[in-house]
């Protein structure tokens, strides 16, 4: 597979990231969208083409023969769905939160990746290969009870899930049976149901680009296409600067 610039934009104005056409976080950069470029394979060989290959975090589906991608409507949140050649379907939602919570705009460093399975119950396996330093090396990792920590540049991040944790890190095929959840951010405690707090986020940022999308003066021509160029524009901008 040839790597292209075919690329979705995720983001809440503070993280973004780019999804390749395979599903795969190609880009992401911490702690701010001008740092260390922790997924970085953009700049480096095709994972597909080189399993050593390091910068990115993807799902694979086992067996995969078709890939569908698109934006929930007027929002910024990608949703990819995977067929198998059995016919199952595996969904992932990957968006960064971002919403108006006590009295201000709530936008974490994090990115959240949402796997689910719509029809069967595929086999996946979760890969994620962030790397430190520009691009140097891979990220070191240590792991608890539900997360794991990737350490050894300028920023610390923290994977919070609801997956078996050693799944991950040894890169396993396992039968995705129900929902899985992963949170990508500062590396801090996640003192709530992972789960229900993600949809909750997803719910919540759904929302707030759908309002915020209200707001605009849109010409009744062309609507849908200026619709999502204005959402790209306002994923460019670093709200805390005004870059």
């Amino acid at each position: 597979m040839t790597q292209t610039l075919d690329l979705f934009p995720i983001g809440n104005c503070a993280a973004s990231g780019l999804i390749d056409r395979a599903g795969r976080l190609a880009w992401a950069c911490a702690p701010r969208v001008d740092g260390d470029p922790m997924f970085c394979t953009l700049l480096g060989e095709e994972p597909d083409a080189n399993p050593d290959a390091h910068g990115f975090w993807d799902i694979q589906v086992e067996n995969q023969v078709h890939v569908a991608q698109s934006y929930l409507r007027n929002t910024p949140v990608l949703c990819t769905e995977v067929t198998d050649a059995e016919g199952a379907m595996v969904q992932i939602i990957d968006f960064c939160p971002r919403y108006r919570q006590f009295g201000r705009i709530y936008r974490p460093l994090a990115i959240i990746r949402l796997v689910r399975p719509l029809v069967g119950t595929p086999k996946i396996r979760i890969r994620a290969r962030p790397m430190v330093n520009w691009g140097e090396r891979p990220a070191d990792h240590t792991t608890g009870s539900n997360h794991i920590r990737f350490v050894g540049g300028e920023t610390t991040l923290r994977l919070t899930t609801d997956a078996p944790v050693s799944h991950i890190t040894a890169e396993r095929l396992f039968r995705l049976e129900q929902p899985v959840s992963m949170f990508l951010g500062p590396d801090e405690g996640f003192d709530a149901d992972l789960a229900a707090t993600c949809e909750r986020m997803l719910g919540e940022t759904t929302a707030y680009w759908r309002s915020w999308v209200r707001n605009l003066a849109v010409p009744l021509e062309w609507q849908e296409a200026v619709i999502r160029a204005a959402i790209t524009l306002k994923l460019c901008a670093h709200e805390e600067t005004g870059a």
